[in-house]
């Protein structure tokens, strides 16, 4: 957790004060140009609709589209501000964490996992973003930002519709597991397509995960647990490891958090909306939003830090 007072002091605050005039012109030129949009659109749209000799619904879809092109071209000095602030805070957290933080990257090994154990839902297109990676608390890890769309309806109704919007998380353990398990929501995996109770067993392109009976009933109000070594599960999945994985949920204003054992990597996904947004065009919100993504943070390292001491591993352990 990095010191807040410390950052606002420094040169992250120096470079937030330095935005509150940036913003002020960019709201400016916003208004500036949604004025100019009304005014040379306004007389074309309405002339358009009377004069075009074509069949009104295809000229209230152009009228549509042109209106929303205007909206983005008028608002485009805000998100530049916003986007720059966010990147602005972000870098600010990585320095004093002493990590790593990049906007844009690629998609790797911890979201091919997410997709392969059904940590994600099904979708036809992705992307991802807001990449930060380095060490915490010990541990490597590395998290971004995922949105994952679906494509759905038919005909006109043709539309991508948002299916997960959140983190996916891949933190390093001290030691490989001895098999894979996986934490998910209870009732994610019914038989009888939803009517009867939890499967015995579920496979995961040919991998297969048995239900875990665990020591702690009330666990299964909330989550259930499947694995390929029952006794290492029950080990890994106690009431300390449930509590910070909530925890981490609730840092990250999220929900249906799930979180994956495998080799020597955590993997968690957490839906959450748009997350490490700190860009605002509100000056007198950057230090919460400073606060809320340091606090982030600090849930990824107790998580992790609580998996090694509940089974005695240390980190320099081979």
């Amino acid at each position: 957790m990095p010191d807040i007072d410390r950052l606002m002091a420094g040169s992250l605050g120096q470079f937030l004060e330095e935005q509150r005039s940036a913003r002020a012109e960019a709201k400016s030129q916003a208004w500036s140009r949604g004025w100019k949009a009304a005014i040379v659109l306004g007389p074309l749209l309405l002339a358009g609709l009377i004069l075009i000799p074509i069949d009104f619904t295809v000229k209230l879809w152009g009228a549509g589209f042109a209106c929303v092109a205007a909206y983005g071209w008028a608002t485009g000095p805000i998100r530049e501000a916003k986007k720059r602030v966010k990147i602005g805070i972000n870098q600010g957290i990585a320095e004093a964490l002493g990590i790593l933080y990049s906007h844009d990257g690629d998609e790797g090994r911890e979201f091919e996992l997410a997709k392969q154990f059904r940590l994600l839902p099904s979708h036809d297109r992705s992307s991802t973003e807001d990449y930060w990676s380095g060490e915490l608390e010990g541990h490597q890890f590395l998290l971004h930002e995922a949105h994952l769309e679906e494509r759905r309806g038919s005909g006109k109704n043709r539309r991508w519709v948002t299916v997960f919007r959140g983190a996916i998380i891949r933190i390093a353990s001290g030691r490989r597991f001895h098999g894979t398990t996986l934490v998910q929501r209870a009732g994610k995996h019914q038989s009888w397509f939803g009517l009867g109770g939890r499967k015995d067993s579920v496979k995961f392109k040919g991998h297969q995960l048995d239900a875990v009976d665990m020591v702690h009933p009330d666990f299964e109000d909330t989550f259930e647990v499947w694995s390929d070594d029952q006794v290492e599960a029950r080990y890994l999945v106690d009431p300390l490891y449930v509590e910070r994985l909530l925890a981490m949920e609730n840092a990250f204003e999220g929900k249906d958090v799930c979180s994956l054992f495998v080799e020597g990597d955590i993997i968690v996904a957490v839906r959450g909306g748009n997350m490490f947004e700190g860009g605002t065009m509100n000056p007198e919100r950057d230090r919460a939003m400073v606060e809320q993504c340091a606090q982030q943070f600090a849930s990824m390292g107790n998580l992790a830090k609580q998996v090694n001491q509940q089974l005695g591993w240390s980190d320099q352990s081979g």
